[in-house]
């Protein structure tokens, strides 16, 4: 009789992880420069900002990790994720076309139009990689960047010519200082693109096999791809909406978590999101310290540790060969 080798899903390991967040998370809670102790308006203050921004700093980490999580089973690469595939840069199309055709479209409506244009901008990705031979899994991601280059010159283009450039910077800033009651709620869907994750998890992971062996297997390899597609568009279409760009989030949660647990979707999950909500409250603690009263976006921390791992990335890729 054979035994299962699937990691388990819960652990003393998790636990001690999640007592980890939850205390990262407090912290975020108890950081800011308004004094909610000592105002008459500091319960009210500390409901209005905090606590949304703290919701968001967990919905919208554990989104960006799962979709790296899900490009990169979907393209069997290592190196993608939503800000190296042009996936970002789509979803910030969306959002400038939406404000531009309907000015006072409400936050809803933005986000439809950036999962919208997440969704087809992470197709022609797919279908480029589909219909050309690669022979090295690094051109994936510089393919993917060039791509995401051109739609972010259109997006500035379209912006210029719209006097909406300066805004055009502040969504893809990568923020949470905006974040606050009536703004970041639509970040409640993620729940919901997780929870289907979850659910298609052995297929989804069964697709990270190659056609052939989902096929093999009796999965339609087209209808997953395109379900997998269409979760990843939302949740970036979601957060780049709500908070803007967090860079390489989605390449280094995914790598750090496989190099330890292997490839199995499902029992990776919790780390997966665990791990994504604690890079990005320790990145949003450093910025809201390091030069208070002001805040460094989050973005740009993650940019420099993204950039960083994706280096050494490739250089581990090019000494194993």
């Amino acid at each position: 009789m054979q035994t299962s080798t699937r990691p388990k899903l819960w652990d003393a390991k998790l636990a001690i992880g999640i007592a980890v967040v939850a205390a990262l998370l407090l912290a975020s809670l108890a950081t800011g420069q308004y004094d909610i102790l000592g105002s008459e308006d500091g319960r009210e203050m500390f409901m209005t900002t905090r606590v949304p921004r703290t919701i968001a700093l967990v919905l919208a980490g554990a989104a960006m990790a799962m979709s790296g999580l899900v490009m990169q089973l979907l393209t069997q690469n290592r190196f993608v994720e939503p800000s190296t595939t042009g996936t970002t840069e789509w979803a910030g199309l969306g959002l400038l076309t939406t404000m531009v055709l309907f000015p006072a479209s409400t936050i809803l409506e933005r986000m439809i139009g950036a999962v919208l244009f997440s969704f087809v901008g992470t197709m022609v990705f797919f279908l480029f990689l589909r219909r050309v031979t690669l022979r090295s899994s690094l051109i994936v991601p510089i393919i993917g960047i060039m791509l995401g280059a051109v739609v972010s010159a259109v997006s500035s283009f379209f912006a210029l010519t719209t006097n909406m450039l300066q805004q055009l910077g502040i969504w893809f800033m990568g923020s949470f200082t905006s974040v606050y009651t009536g703004q970041y709620e639509v970040l409640w869907l993620v729940l919901v693109v997780l929870i289907v994750v979850f659910l298609f998890a052995d297929r989804l992971t069964v697709v990270g096999l190659g056609e052939e062996a989902a096929t093999n297997l009796g999965l339609n390899y087209n209808r997953l791809l395109l379900i997998g597609t269409g979760l990843i568009a939302i949740a970036t279409g979601v957060v780049t909406v709500v908070v803007g760009s967090l860079p390489f989030l989605g390449l280094i949660v995914p790598n750090v978590v496989s190099m330890v647990r292997g490839d199995d979707l499902r029992s990776n999950l919790p780390w997966v999101c665990l791990l994504g909500v604690g890079i990005v409250a320790a990145c949003d603690l450093v910025g809201r310290i390091i030069i208070a009263p002001f805040e460094m976006p989050v973005s740009l921390i993650l940019g420099v540790i993204g950039a960083v791992v994706f280096v050494v990335m490739i250089v581990r890729s090019t000494r194993g060969r």
